[in-house]
């Protein structure tokens, strides 16, 4: 499902099927790309020789960096021992422990003159982004101008621009505003509803209403892209209207997050009421904690290393950048 998550392309998407930067990769038809893209990967979940990633969290110091060292050492992956992070907290500290090993802090001033000596000792590196959308261009510019593969949870930023430029340099990056397997699964049946039904809703009202933990600031990327597959749907319903929970009291009386959920969750419900009030539809997804996001992102970093393998070994041309419905399709799952 080749640069076509609904939420990231919006209505700008036909633009870039007319655009030179797509590389002429759209003009594959979809069902080839899926198909293709499940026989890559069951070539190479039968090949013992695909290298196993090296990982490198950045930035590694944040809740969910942390979550994906603590799933890289369940998954019995290596955890390089460097991330990158922001100025102010590499000169904070210029180390870190995560499940006792010694983690080097690497600030924006010294990142590109250590990126060959880490490439050199860790030469299946991949690097997982969960920094923050005030930095997702500098970060992206950054795996592209060294060539480093990467796999990019963090949201915002202008998803256009970011999705063709790391297309354009043919830099393996899997890119998704969820790595959540089940969430996406979820997220992908309204985009398959809406391109099969196209219209099945037309005159019903739509509330969204998405809880997540207080340091959040941005709207969840799952809720837009599910809310552009119900406007497909025929509803007209911006992104603006989207109602924002971050303030605990309300997260618990009102979205019924357990008090231990509130430093890490997504409550989302989404209700569709008819015109005249006469019929009602209501999708929610609860979850607590960030398990399921890094195990995700895990599951993505092997599949971009099976894709790398493939590319090299069998000489596929094409495909470099993927998202999380990639990695589902290719059933690509620990």
């Amino acid at each position: 499902m080749l640069l076509h998550q609904r939420g990231v392309w919006g209505s700008q998407k036909q633009q870039l099927h007319r655009g030179s930067q797509s590389r002429g990769l759209l003009s594959i038809p979809r069902s080839q790309r899926h198909a293709s893209c499940k026989g890559l990967v069951v070539q190479a979940l039968k090949s013992s020789e695909v290298p196993k990633p090296q990982i490198m969290v950045n930035s590694m110091t944040g809740k969910m960096g942390q979550a994906v060292a603590d799933a890289t050492r369940r998954a019995g992956l290596q955890l390089v021992p460097y991330t990158l992070c922001a100025s102010d907290v590499a000169a904070a500290s210029k180390s870190m422990t995560a499940d006792g090993q010694q983690i080097e802090l690497v600030g924006p001033e010294t990142r590109d003159a250590v990126i060959g000596a880490i490439k050199e000792q860790y030469p299946n590196l991949i690097m997982v982004d969960y920094t923050v959308p005030d930095v997702i261009h500098s970060m992206a510019d950054f795996y592209v101008k060294h060539g480093t593969p990467f796999v990019m949870g963090t949201t915002g930023g202008d998803r256009m621009r970011l999705l063709c430029e790391v297309d354009a340099s043919n830099v393996f990056a899997v890119i998704a505003p969820n790595m959540g397997k089940q969430i996406v699964a979820f997220q992908a049946m309204f985009e398959q509803a809406a391109a099969s039904y196209p219209g099945a809703f037309s005159g019903y009202k739509l509330r969204v209403i998405e809880s997540h933990q207080s340091t959040k600031k941005d709207t969840s990327g799952t809720a837009k892209a599910v809310v552009a597959s119900l406007n497909d749907l025929g509803l007209n319903f911006d992104v603006s209207q989207i109602e924002l929970v971050r303030e605990p009291k309300q997260q618990m009386e009102v979205m019924r997050v357990p008090e231990s959920a509130l430093g890490g969750h997504a409550f989302h419900t989404y209700q569709l009421v008819s015109e005249d009030g006469s019929v009602a539809f209501e999708f929610k997804h609860n979850v607590v904690g960030r398990a399921t996001y890094a195990e995700g992102t895990v599951d993505a970093c092997l599949f971009l290393a099976m894709q790398m393998h493939l590319a090299k070994e069998l000489d596929v041309p094409g495909r470099t950048l993927y998202n999380m419905t990639d990695v589902l399709r290719a059933g690509a799952m620990r």
